[in-house]
């Protein structure tokens, strides 16, 4: 299954960088609450998505932490996609009173068509612009809670939706 998206604007840049640092953001409010991730992580993956995004190669995006057995304890899951918006929310609201004792964090990004439209060398080549190294996986399984959706972050008419898996 493959989604596409249109927008009736021009998606720039400076949109996929304002779409990232609402991530980044969030990012560095769960490091807050969780010890996790470090800045040097957060600054990388905002690099990675904000370059991925003015692309239009990402389908959705996820953090959180996920037990040793890969089921989500906490997480943030983002999609991508076209708005009818001309602003963004506000960054922030994440659950702060999970149990992460023992977790590992983990961060995964599932590539839009686009991505899998382009030829091996210019997929090589966007990879050679940040220095994040993805390996071949699957995102964890739901754990013990259920998934809240809570903010919308919207710059070009382009949306990156939110949505919050929490413990019970």
């Amino acid at each position: 299954m493959s989604s596409t998206y249109t927008t009736s604007e021009t998606f720039t840049l400076t949109h996929a960088r304002r779409l990232a640092a609402k991530v980044a953001a969030d990012m560095h409010q769960c490091q807050r609450f969780y010890g996790h991730p470090t800045d040097q992580q957060i600054k990388n993956y905002e690099q990675e998505l904000t370059i991925l995004l003015h692309g239009g190669y990402v389908k959705s995006y996820e953090f959180g932490f996920q037990t040793k057995y890969e089921r989500r304890i906490v997480s943030w899951y983002y999609t991508v996609g076209p708005s009818g918006g001309l602003e963004g929310g506000r960054s922030g609201g994440l659950f702060s009173a999970a149990d992460v004792s023992g977790a590992v964090l983990f961060n995964f990004l599932s590539p839009s068509s686009e991505w899998f439209a382009l030829s091996t060398m210019e997929r090589d080549k966007i990879k050679a612009s940040y220095s994040v190294r993805r390996a071949d996986g699957s995102a964890p399984q739901d754990g013990s809670g259920y998934w809240d959706s809570s903010r919308h972050y919207t710059s070009g008419g382009v949306v990156v939706t939110r949505k919050e898996f929490r413990p019970w």
